[in-house]
């Protein structure tokens, strides 16, 4: 009954990709190997154009690069730099991750969606929590950030597995999400700004 949906492919493949676009807003790696694992274990099919995402050495690599953006977002300061290049890397990544999961869809169409779906979707979630984390050093100098480092982890895990297992769902949390970190987001960033302007008063 579902095979007669027309444009189901397109839909389910735009699912998975806001999906694991999101979860590149947590962590720019830790889908990428996911999916590299995946493909490369012949769980899930890649588009031929991707093809060096199911290859050992992405694997490999991937793999090492995830474990040390993980462990590197528990060292103080090395997160702060981290946060300066999260929003562009995360971009790239959830452009690519959405982009993989179209075969036949065209090179300009696949990546102006892309990078406005994917990219934009990644952007918005990382700088949301780049904000949290700015939130969180200022209020307690920092010691609640290996909280908002686990939180991410977890978050880039669960939205990596939905993207996979549930598609559907996967692009419903999304979406809740870039709503979340718009509303969150907005009320952080005026709070900070409320607060700087009250000690230069002082």
């Amino acid at each position: 009954m579902l095979d007669n949906i027309p444009y189901l492919p397109y839909f389910i493949s735009a699912f998975i990709g806001i999906g694991l676009a999101a979860a590149s807003g947590f962590r720019v790696f830790l889908p990428m190997f996911a999916v590299s694992l995946a493909s490369y274990m012949g769980w899930i099919p890649m588009n031929e154009n991707f093809q060096w995402l199911a290859g050992l050495p992405t694997l490999i690599t991937t793999g090492i690069a995830t474990v040390v953006e993980i462990l590197a977002y528990y060292i103080p300061y090395v997160d702060h730099l981290l946060d300066t290049a999260s929003v562009p890397l995360a971009t790239i990544a959830g452009s690519i991750m959405f982009a993989a999961q179209f075969t036949d869809l065209g090179t300009f169409p696949t990546w102006a969606l892309a990078l406005i779906a994917g990219g934009g979707t990644a952007a918005a979630i990382s700088s949301g929590f780049a904000g949290t984390r700015a939130a969180s050093t200022a209020t307690t100098g920092g010691l609640g950030n290996s909280v908002v480092a686990t939180t991410e982890t977890a978050g880039a895990g669960m939205m990596t597995f939905l993207a996979l297992a549930a598609p559907v769902i996967a692009f419903l949390v999304a979406i809740a999400l870039v709503i979340v970190v718009f509303i969150f987001g907005r009320k952080i960033w005026n709070k900070l700004r409320g607060n700087l302007k009250s000690e230069e008063t002082l």
